[in-house]
C-alpha cells in the first residue's frame, strides 16, 4: 500500500514551465510502474507518462515537452512540463501499481492561461 500526494500545480502562460512533484509514502523503487494521468476540463481522464523499470512512455501530445524523473531517494515522481499550452490545462494526477493494484494521489490543479 502508499499513499500519494501531488504538489507543484499552478496558473502559468502559455509557453512557460512547470514542474510537478508526486510525494509517495514508501520507496518507489520497488514499485512496477509509476507516472501521471491527466483530466481537462469536462473530459475523460487521459494517459500523460508512465515509467517502468527505467522505461519511460508518453503521450504524443506531451512527447518532447515533459519529463518524468525520480529523485535520488526514490521517493518522489517528478513531471516536468515545458512549453506549455492551453490544451495542457487539467487536474494533473500521479498513480502507483504495486502488485497489480493502482493507487492514486488527489490531484493537482495545473491552469494554463494568458
Amino acid at each position: 500500500q502508499v499513499q500519494l500526494v501531488e504538489s507543484g500545480g499552478g496558473l502559468v502562460q502559455p509557453g512557460e514551465s512547470l514542474r510537478l512533484a508526486c510525494a509517495a509514502s514508501r520507496s518507489i523503487s520497488s514499485m512496477y510502474q509509476v507516472g501521471w494521468y491527466r483530466q481537462p476540463p469536462g473530459k475523460e481522464r487521459e494517459f500523460v507518462v508512465s515509467n517502468s523499470r527505467g522505461r519511460s512512455s508518453y503521450a504524443d501530445s506531451v512527447k518532447g515537452r515533459f519529463t518524468i524523473s525520480r529523485d535520488n531517494a526514490e521517493t518522489t515522481v517528478n513531471l516536468q512540463m515545458s512549453s506549455l499550452k492551453p490544451e495542457d490545462t487539467a487536474v494533473y494526477y500521479c498513480y502507483a501499481i504495486i502488485n497489480s493494484r493502482s493507487y492514486w494521489g488527489q490531484g493537482t490543479q495545473v491552469t494554463v492561461s494568458s
